[in-house]
């Protein structure tokens, strides 16, 4: 899925688009010991509007975040179309709707038997058909030539649950703060989920899966590996940390901090020149070797990059553009760490000083703040 798909699903992912439907929706919660402690499947038009409307709240989170970082999308492995693979089972599900228990039960019973989860949490999971809208030949939507076909597909959401205990509250009647002697379990919002067909080329597209991951430097991958019976591919902490070593490996003794920060620059450029792409920008060693090189890096280092390159990442591989970009520079020394902002790269240099390795910061002011304390640099 690109990003003018998924905005598309998103965007009509409520109930005030009269081209979206949530036919049934199932919710189990699960103890720490991978006990089903209750389980119930309502169709949606039957649930309370206060109830609904954070459901599809909770399951529409699961679409948020960047392509490549918190959403990944997943191909299937031949051996998940086999009788009692993952795909045949979800396919199943997504035909199905919900409607027979027994198909219902077994989604319900595969994701708790193969995800891993340190706490209780819950399983949000929505039968949906969104009727999708015929384009024109500039591309923009035709209301008048009605839709092309009905893209059915479910949403799931892994939501935590945590436990809340004794506290203060203020009570409504006496208006005094006392203790509150509920013990509340209170479901939030997911950190995993998953989408069933991929979206693709405004088409169903059963041989993929949209992964959702709250963390992008962390996920949860028995969702990707055992549930989803997918590959895990690199997160974007792991991409970040490969595209590290290969520049280490490459430059070696010409690192330094202008280069450091030219390279982070270009990647900052390369992002925002591909903004309006539909997909996600990918650095592959030729985009690479180009970055290096506009960032001062020799040619007699840039030899070595296809082969460090294709030994990190694979041949003919490449690295998620927005993994690699940072927000800001963070120069570490033993006792000593300083963030700096992008925009102000330029006040900051290294320097050897009566033989003493300095890091420099020019100051447009004299006054700065000193944990919290303004002071003024004389």
């Amino acid at each position: 899925m690109n990003k003018k798909e998924l905005n598309e699903i998103k965007k009509n992912f409520n109930d005030d688009c009269g081209f979206f439907t949530i036919n049934k929706v199932v919710v189990a919660s699960v103890d720490s010991e991978k006990n089903i402690i209750n389980k119930r499947a309502d169709m949606y038009n039957t649930i309370p509007a206060e109830t609904s409307e954070l459901i599809i709240a909770t399951l529409k989170k699961t679409l948020s975040g960047s392509l490549g970082k918190q959403l990944r999308e997943y191909s299937f492995p031949k051996d998940a179309y086999l009788e009692g693979g993952t795909q045949g089972l979800l396919y199943k599900v997504v035909d199905n709707c919900f409607i027979d228990d027994e198909t219902t039960d077994m989604f319900i019973n595969h994701i708790v038997e193969h995800l891993e989860y340190v706490s209780t949490y819950s399983i949000i999971s929505a039968s949906c058909v969104y009727s999708v809208l015929h384009k024109n030949s500039m591309g923009d939507i035709d209301e008048e030539q009605g839709t092309d076909f009905d893209y059915k597909f479910i949403i799931t959401a892994i939501c935590p649950v945590e436990l809340r205990i004794d506290g203060l509250i203020l009570d409504d009647e006496t208006k005094e703060v006392v203790k509150n002697a509920r013990m509340d379990r209170v479901v939030k919002m997911p950190t995993d989920g998953f989408l069933f067909p991929l979206f693709n080329d405004r088409a169903s597209d059963v041989n993929g899966v949209l992964c959702y991951s709250k963390s992008a430097k962390k996920p949860n991958v028995s969702m990707v590996n055992e549930v989803l019976g997918c590959e895990f591919v690199m997160s974007a902490e792991n991409e970040k940390e490969t595209f590290n070593a290969i520049v280490s490996n490459v430059i070696g003794d010409e690192i330094d901090y202008d280069t450091v920060t030219a390279i982070n620059s270009k990647i900052e450029d390369f992002v925002a020149q591909n903004s309006m792409d539909t997909e996600v920008p990918k650095i592959d060693v030729n985009i690479m070797k180009n970055i290096l090189w506009e960032a001062g890096v020799s040619e007699e280092k840039l030899e070595h990059l296809p082969k460090v390159f294709d030994g990190a990442v694979g041949e003919g591989g490449s690295l998620a553009a927005y993994s690699l970009v940072t927000n800001k520079t963070k120069l570490s020394a033993p006792s000593i760490t300083v963030n700096v902002a992008n925009s102000a790269i330029d006040k900051v240099k290294t320097q050897v000083m009566n033989g003493r390795k300095c890091i420099i910061i020019n100051l447009d002011d004299p006054e700065v703040s000193v944990n919290g304390i303004d002071t003024t640099v004389k």
